[in-house]
């Protein structure tokens, strides 16, 4: 089972995804910590920690209900037309809708924080919480609804990677624990980075449609999906590891230039 991670594949798609699950994960630390925030000090810590412990086992289930419905490979309906072929599975049915779901949420999300940045925070705030329980129910129901894109990136990412069904579902928690830890030690840090650095926000957005392009394009394909006798291929995950390295490279040299041109400027006044 753990074979994967003794491949270079498995450990790219691990860094590519935990990195991907932090910056995906930063909107809702920004929940998390508004919702704390409305307790008493002595319980937002607690609830910061518990909230997070709790939104990782729920991310975890998730994970296997998702994995075993991906895994049902054999088709159960199948279509065969003149110009149509294919065969439904549920596995391509959940890539597909999962695939489009990603296409609306990232686009979604992208419109909202151009045209009315902060409006979620502000309607949270807005919301009263008297105990420490109702807290962490309420960072729950705001994880799940985090969770399910956050998931399907992780199917995107891993499917096909490995010998076994099991060795992504592997891949998918570890990037799931990790990121949850990393965020617990550094959930301050990583949002002021992100705050000084909307762009990379973005950037992970961005992913996110390239990622529900990928997860249609590969429904159709396990679907042995034939157009006007044309067969739709899978695309190689080597060309979307590719574009993730060099946009955040891109974007690394973006923030170093910006950084010299206001010492520059500095040094001019």
């Amino acid at each position: 089972m753990f074979e994967i991670f003794t491949t270079t594949d498995g450990w790219v798609a691990l860094l590519t995804l935990t990195f991907l699950e932090i910056i995906l994960g930063i909107d809702n630390i920004v929940f998390i910590s508004i919702t704390a925030n409305k307790l008493p000090k002595k319980q937002q810590k607690k609830a910061t920690n518990w909230g997070l412990l709790l939104a990782m086992v729920q991310r975890i289930i998730l994970l296997f209900v998702v994995s075993y419905l991906v895994a049902l490979k054999k088709p159960f309906y199948s279509i065969n037309s003149s110009w149509l072929s294919l065969g439904i599975s549920w596995q391509s049915l959940i890539l597909f809708f999962g695939g489009l779901f990603l296409l609306y949420k990232s686009t979604s999300e992208i419109h909202e924080k151009l045209d009315t940045p902060g409006q979620e925070e502000n309607q949270l705030k807005a919301k009263k919480i008297t105990s420490l329980k109702n807290a962490i129910v309420q960072i729950l129901l705001i994880d799940f609804i985090f969770s399910i894109d956050s998931i399907l990136t992780a199917v995107g990412m891993t499917n096909g990677i490995g010998n076994t069904p099991e060795d992504a579902l592997v891949l998918m928690v570890t990037a799931v624990v990790v990121s949850i830890l990393i965020m617990m030690l550094f959930a301050n840090t990583i949002r002021t980075f992100i705050n000084q650095n909307p762009s990379v926000q973005m950037l992970a957005l961005s992913f996110l449609i390239l990622i529900g392009f990928m997860l249609v394009t590969e429904a159709a394909h396990l679907s042995g999906t034939i157009i006007f006798g044309n067969e739709i291929g899978a695309i190689p995950k080597g060309y979307l590891y590719f574009a993730i390295t060099f946009s955040l490279l891109v974007e690394f040299l973006n923030t170093k230039l910006k950084k010299k041109v206001k010492v520059e400027e500095k040094k001019g006044v």
